[in-house]
């Protein structure tokens, strides 16, 4: 499928501007939350990606220093509206890693809890998979109505 026929699917779907301002806010508000949560205490992150035994230990507390940053700063560039498309674009990216990561641990049967919100964070089960497949259908809402916007100026 071509950009051009996903963006008017995903245009279609939800294209009421209020709506979309909803998205922003709930999306961005959702990792600036995490983003903060993680920032507190990079140690404990860096620990709780470990936990999912995929990355080595260095990389582990190179993401737990700078995927915190990104998400606070996609977050609240999505609530002021600035950069939002590129922002709904990483965060969606990193939504379907999430998911992808997410759903692998409970295959291996490992039994942690997601670290997406420091020592509040829940356990990695399906309803977190439900949780984040909301959040990216959110996501690329946000990321698909600017594509339909370049269409429809056309």
């Amino acid at each position: 499928m071509d950009r051009g026929r996903a963006a008017c699917i995903f245009g279609k779907m939800i294209s009421n501007k209020y709506i979309l301002i909803a998205f922003r806010l709930i999306v961005g508000g959702m990792f600036i939350w995490a983003g903060v949560s993680k920032i507190i205490d990079p140690l404990g992150f860096a620990q709780n990606i470990a936990n999912y035994r995929v990355f080595p230990e260095g990389i582990s507390f190179f993401l737990a220093l700078v995927l915190p940053w990104i998400e606070l700063i996609c977050g609240v560039f999505l609530i002021l509206g600035i950069f939002r498309y590129a922002s709904a674009l990483l965060l969606s990216g990193f939504l379907a890693v999430f998911l992808v990561l997410i759903t692998v641990t409970i295959i291996r049967g490992i039994d942690i809890d997601c670290g997406c919100f420091g020592s509040l964070s829940a356990k990695v089960d399906y309803k977190l998979i439900i949780e984040d497949s909301v959040l990216l259908f959110f996501s690329l809402n946000i990321y698909f109505s600017h594509k339909e916007e370049q269409i429809r100026s056309k």
